[in-house]
Formats: structure tokens, sequence, C-alpha cells
């Protein structure tokens, strides 16, 4: 791979700029994944808008982790979704009960 084949991008994500070197091919889905996240965040800020956004950024990390392990384990799905969706509820339990 060439030097040309890089490319460095400011991407921006939870109001903040982080300057990155990427692929130059891997640029739309970099960008899509901060884009993402991005909506994940503010979606949590405006359920939980007393919850500090140190949280919330834990409550969005452990959400794509728990995605990409499902995503890992496709195979039989249905153990890891019955769990998740009970670790989601108790984690929602959580935040509606933080002052």
């Amino acid at each position: 791979m060439c030097m040309n084949d890089k490319i460095k991008i400011n991407l921006h994500m939870a109001g903040a700029s982080f300057p990155i070197t990427i692929r130059r091919e891997e640029e739309e889905m970099v960008r899509e994944a901060a884009k993402q996240v991005d909506i994940r965040l503010n979606a949590y800020r405006e359920r939980y808008q007393n919850v500090p956004l140190e949280r919330i950024m834990a409550m969005v990390a452990y959400q794509f982790a728990l995605e990409n392990l499902q995503q890992k384990q496709r195979n039989d799905t249905e153990p890891y979704t019955a769990k998740i969706k009970e670790l989601t509820e108790e984690l929602e339990h959580y935040f509606r009960e933080q002052p």
C-alpha cells in the first residue's frame, strides 16, 4: 500500500473532533460509524437528561459491544437476544432511578 492510499480526516463525534488517518476506501464507513454513535448518543441524551455524559457514553459503547458479540454469535442468537433484552431493561431501569 502506498502512502496515497491513506488520508487524514477530522472525525466529528460526540461534540468533539478526532483527527485520524484511515485508508481512503474506508472513509464512508468510518464517517457512518461516527454518525451512528451520535445518533445513539443523542437518543440517550434526550431520554436520560439528568444522567452524566460519561455514563451515557458507556451505555452507547455497551450497546455497540453487545451488537458486535451478537453478530459474532449469529448462528444461534436466541439466547443472546434474550439476555441482551434483559440486560438492556435492567440498565434502563437503573438510569430511570438515577437523580
